[in-house]
């Protein structure tokens, strides 16, 4: 091995271990598994352009969306939701934070360059997932969502999901999961357990945001993800 793969596969490791990851699956058992993950339905049947067309048509009435009147009066922008309409798995934070409102994409700050270590360690590529949160808008002082916003926001984001028709939601932290399946149980209870939501399996996970103030954490959520590429037929 010369001097740049070994930098380059310490570089991986070390991405790999900021995911909280603590084994790596086997090469031939992932292979396999790739091998054998189904088709996407809405690529089978050819709907992922009537679904990008229903994001399009979602997102402008989401720019456009003034119901919350605090946070239109606040917000630099919407934060929509990022990735390919016809994405197997998606994503589904809480809200926008200050970096998310000034780019008008979802999780690109620290939380997010971390969730990205997490998918990756998944062995996806975070253009192959989609990313969007309950709330569209930043709250004020990066507050947890009101009641009332939520409520708001919940017929864009329903929307969202039944256009994409994933076959798997991960929800990031107690606001995504107890919105998403409309329960009051705290998302300790909610892991390492499935859902559904839809025709989609839903899996519940702490948010990265929580990882970066407890990093032992990091442990439980790769149990998580583990659970989720056994699903997925990803290895693991």
């Amino acid at each position: 091995m010369d001097g740049r793969t070994a930098r380059a596969v310490k570089q991986q490791l070390e991405s790999l271990a900021d995911a909280g990851v603590i084994a790596v699956p086997k090469a031939g058992r992932m292979v396999a598994a790739a091998a054998a993950t189904p088709q996407h339905p809405a690529a089978a049947r050819g709907g992922d352009r009537d679904a990008a067309r229903s994001l399009a048509i979602l997102r402008q009435e989401v720019a456009d969306c003034t119901r919350c009147v605090e946070l239109a009066g606040t917000r630099t922008q919407t934060v929509f939701g990022s990735g390919p309409a016809d994405a197997r798995l998606c994503f589904v934070g809480e809200a926008p934070g200050a970096d998310e409102d000034a780019a008008g994409e979802p999780f690109v700050g620290r939380a997010g360059q971390l969730l990205t270590k997490i998918i990756e360690a998944c062995t996806l590529k975070r253009e192959e997932v989609y990313i969007l949160n309950v709330l569209k808008c930043r709250p004020p002082g990066n507050r947890t969502p009101l009641p009332d916003e939520v409520a708001n926001c919940r017929g864009f984001f329903e929307r969202q999901l039944a256009a994409i028709a994933p076959e798997f939601i991960c929800c990031l932290g107690t606001t995504a999961a107890q919105t998403l399946l409309q329960t009051t149980e705290p998302i300790g209870v909610l892991r390492r357990r499935w859902f559904t939501f839809g025709s989609a399996r839903v899996i519940c996970t702490y948010h990265p945001s929580y990882l970066l103030r407890t990093p032992a954490a990091k442990r439980d959520v790769w149990e998580d993800m583990q659970m989720l590429m056994r699903e997925m037929c990803l290895g693991g």
